[in-house]
């Protein structure tokens, strides 16, 4: 069975973005890139919200066609583009079909449950929002925070706040040049 894994950069003071949606403060450098197209390229597919997909794709469906951008934004360009995508949203009407994109209106157990038990890779999941309800569902088997040495001081908080505690135990911890760390946690 796939697990769906929640992915996403946060602030040492736990923010997944600063103010005003802003994440310049990310240290994402070619070997932190080069990581995360490793991870990210056998994947079954990739879950998000309105916002993450909409900046997504605001860049990556071209970014390989630009002279500046060097081999590893190119490849995940292609990684991004080829990779199925189900965007969360009662406000996006549609897609752009050629990115093997659909639109779903509501995280449903029952449905994301068959999700899971389709063939291939594991679902990565990305957003605020998603998560919260993929959260409050229980659907979230496996985190990857990449924490980076930061703090923003306010903005969209990493965790919503919950009524219930989650037991987590350590995959695996790595630390990049740059300053990033991983934590990887499973759900017990």
């Amino acid at each position: 069975m796939r697990r769906i894994l929640f992915q996403m950069s946060v602030s040492l003071d736990g923010y997944m973005e600063g103010p005003g949606r802003d994440i310049s403060w990310h240290r994402v450098d070619d070997e932190l890139h080069r990581h995360m197209n490793d991870t990210l390229r056998d994947m079954g597919g990739f879950l998000s919200g309105r916002v993450v997909y909409e900046l997504m794709a605001g860049f990556w469906p071209t970014a390989d066609q630009d002279p500046g951008v060097g081999a590893t934004m190119a490849e995940f360009a292609g990684i991004w583009r080829d990779m199925p995508k189900i965007v969360y949203s009662r406000t996006l009407r549609e897609a752009d079909v050629g990115w093997n994109t659909s639109v779903v209106r509501e995280v449903v157990p029952e449905e994301v449950r068959a999700l899971k038990a389709r063939p291939g890779g594991d679902l990565v999941l990305s957003g605020a929002r998603i998560a919260e309800a993929f959260l409050r569902h229980g659907l979230v088997d496996e985190f990857r925070v990449y924490v980076h040495p930061v703090l923003v001081g306010r903005g969209t908080p990493m965790f919503p706040e919950a009524s219930t505690m989650t037991d987590l135990r350590l995959l695996e911890s790595r630390t990049f040049g740059n300053g990033v760390v991983l934590l990887r946690h499973e759900v017990r």
